[in-house]
Parts: structure tokens; sequence; C-alpha cells
């Protein structure tokens, strides 16, 4: 009793919560302080490795194969982030971080995958050198207070209904997800479909823009129809393929045939009596 006394006084507080972690789920890993903080640290630096390369307007795309065996080329660090299929703690919460960021700009994903890896990787620096993790995480709070405050600072008020000034900013943003002819294309589309449905005083609805995939089509043929267009062909051969000033019924019933939820059926012999 008195060397298990001796043996239980010598153990750490950290041993004895490993212990206890133990009892509680056999199957859980536990790692210690700093082994835990180097694997965080891995999870972050192995999604900037992942993304670095996807910067820029010379950013190099990747291919997504689903397990249906479809093919997906992208470049866009959000698309990236939800195709893939991370596990790691540490790496989805820094893939919700960069989730936020589109929800909340539209842009600069994998800016802030990049940002937070590099942020991880000097902080590696300081806790090898046995800077207390403590210390780092307030620093990096005083740094983004003092940033915040220099970009109220210098920020400067533009017209947001200045058509160029969109141009230019949907112009920066697409040309690091596509061929800059397509982006060049794409750009006058995004800003003329938003500046049509824009109203004074009212928020965008964005849900007023609809984007209909043409597979037949190449994406040079891509445009920007400022009305309502209905992806219907004919629905009998001899129908007109083309009409002009003409008038459109909207009503809120189905004209076409509907299966029925009960078992029933129409017999006829000849066509006089199907008519």
């Amino acid at each position: 009793n008195a060397s298990v006394a001796a043996r239980w006084a010598s153990s750490s507080p950290s041993d004895l919560s490993m212990a206890a972690t133990q009892q509680l789920n056999p199957n859980a890993d536990v790692l210690k302080s700093g082994q835990a903080s180097l694997m965080n640290i891995n999870a972050a630096r192995g999604l900037q490795d992942v993304l670095k390369s996807n910067l820029g307007p010379k950013g190099t795309l990747k291919m997504l194969v689903g397990g249906a065996g479809d093919i997906k080329l992208t470049k866009d660090g959000n698309t990236l982030l939800h195709e893939m299929q991370i596990q790691n703690p540490t790496a989805c919460m820094i893939a919700r971080i960069a989730t936020a960021q589109d929800d909340i700009t539209g842009d600069g994903t994998t800016s802030a995958v990049l940002v937070v890896g590099e942020m991880m990787k000097q902080a590696e620096r300081h806790l090898s050198d046995g800077v207390h993790p403590r210390l780092l995480c307030e620093g990096i709070e005083l740094a983004k207070t003092s940033l915040l405050e220099y970009i109220d600072r210098t920020a400067l008020v533009k017209d947001c209904a200045d058509r160029d000034l969109l141009l230019q900013i949907a112009q920066c943003s697409l040309r690091t997800k596509m061929h800059r002819e397509l982006a060049d294309m794409f750009t006058a589309i995004c800003v003329d479909a938003v500046l049509t449905i824009r109203k004074p005083d009212t928020p965008l609805d964005l849900h007023m823009v609809e984007i209909m995939h043409m597979q037949h089509k190449a994406g040079t043929d891509s445009r920007l129809v400022k009305g309502l267009v209905l992806d219907h062909g004919g629905r009998h051969p001899g129908m007109p393929k083309q009409l002009s000033k003409a008038r459109v019924l909207t009503i809120n019933y189905d004209l076409e045939y509907m299966r029925s939820e009960v078992n029933s059926g129409f017999y006829y012999s000849n066509a006089e009596e199907r008519e």
C-alpha cells in the first residue's frame, strides 16, 4: 500500500487526467499538450500545403473524383474544402472559417486558410522556444485588434452602384478561379445581373438570379438574359419554334399529365374512342 501511495503521489496531474480518460473510453487517443499542439499545427499546415498552389491567377486546377466517378476541375478554395473529406477536428474548424468567409464576402477562402496555416507555422517556432500557448493567443488577439483599427481608419467609402468599380471587384475574384477570357466575360454578366435585380434601399435577393446549366453548350456560349428563361421544349413537333409579341398566361396549375396515385387506366379500341 505504501508503494502504491508513493506512485500515486508522484504522478503528475496530466498523467492522472490521461488515466481518467482511458477509464472512460479505452479507445480514446490521448496526447500530451506538446504533442496535441504539434498535431493541430500539422493539420493547419497540411491544409495550407493543399491550397497554396491554388492562389492567384496562375494557380493550378485540382481534379476531384466523386464516389460515383464524376470529375470536377476547380481551384476554388470553398469548393475544395467542401468536397474534401476532412476528419481532423482542427482542420474541420479551419474549413468552417473559410466557409464563413465565403458566406460573408463570397471570396477569400484560400487566403483565409493560408493565413491560418502561416500563423500556426510561426506559432510552432515560439512553442519550440518554450513560449506558453496562452501568451501566443493573447498576442494574436492584440494583433487582430490593431489590424481592425487600422482597417477602419484607412477605409474609403465608395459608391456600391458604380458599374466600373463592381467590374474591377468581380474581375479580381473571377480571374483567380477560371481562364482569363471566361473570367472577363462572366465579370460583365455577374455585374449586370446584380444591377438588374437591384432596388434602392432594399437588400439584394440573389435568389432572383438563376444559373442554368446547358450541358450541350460551351462556356463561351454563356449569356445574360434579363427576363424569364423556361428550359422547356415544344410539347408537339408541330408547335412553332419562335414567337414574337406573344401573350404569356401565368396560372397556378400544372397542365402536364400527372401520374395518378391510384391504379387506374383508360382503355379504347380505336381513335374515335380515344378522342
